[in-house]
């Protein structure tokens, strides 16, 4: 891929990938709380968390960015603080295209993971608790196990989302050949130069060919998992 792929487009591949793992990593975890709470807990503001979190899919990436911009810019309302106390800076970092797919996959991520919490029967994590088992310790012995196709398969959409992140991305933190230029950037920034056509085909297909490879590998671990639970 490296001789078939000019070293400008190469680092803009290698770029979405790393932006894309630190994406998901960073918010599986919270991705699996508030799936689980959306699942199983009731609580006041349940709705308005439930709208917040999939909020991404409804407004314009461009708006996302936007919000993005204020709250985690240099003189936004976190972003302040980030740079004045711990000296990090997200706007026009590659650290803040990270953030942005992060929340852009988020709600992808999550709506997997709730559909598995879902399916599980409460009765089986009622019956650990029976025997005395603590709630942290049932969820890990008993219902992690249970929703881990559902975690597998929520965390690869939410990477090959991640991958193809473009308008909160270019609005957060614009379009950097080398620093901020992902893949879904480096595509749009081909088209807009006379002849660039051959690279953006080239770019294009690398895309397709790494969400493909997502959602197979997804779907065939998410099978796999499937098959030794109910093997056991």
């Amino acid at each position: 891929m490296t001789d078939w792929l000019s070293p400008d487009e190469w680092r803009a591949v290698a770029l979405s990938l790393r932006v894309s793992l630190w994406a998901v990593a960073a918010s599986l975890p919270f991705g699996i709380l508030t799936a689980y709470a959306l699942a199983r807990w009731e609580f006041r503001g349940k709705q308005v968390l439930n709208g917040i979190v999939h909020l991404p899919l409804i407004l314009p990436p461009v708006v996302t960015g936007y919000l993005l911009l204020l709250t985690f810019g240099r003189k936004g309302a976190v972003g302040q603080i980030l740079d004045q106390w711990f000296g990090i800076v997200l706007a026009f970092r590659w650290t803040g295209a990270a953030l942005a797919a992060a929340v852009m996959a988020f709600p992808l991520m999550v709506r997997a993971i709730r559909l598995a919490v879902e399916a599980v029967d409460p009765k089986l994590e009622q019956a650990a608790g029976t025997l005395g088992a603590s709630r942290p310790w049932v969820f890990l012995t008993v219902t992690l196990p249970l929703i881990l196709p559902g975690v597998l398969a929520g965390t690869i959409l939410a990477f090959a989302k991640a991958m193809g992140e473009f308008g909160a991305t270019i609005t957060f933190v614009s379009n950097i050949p080398g620093q901020t230029q992902t893949l879904p950037s480096a595509i749009y920034a081909f088209l807009q130069v006379p002849g660039g056509e051959k690279e953006a085909a080239r770019l294009v297909l690398v895309a397709v060919g790494i969400a493909m490879a997502a959602l197979m590998l997804s779907e065939w671990i998410s099978r796999a998992v499937a098959r030794r639970i109910a093997g056991t």
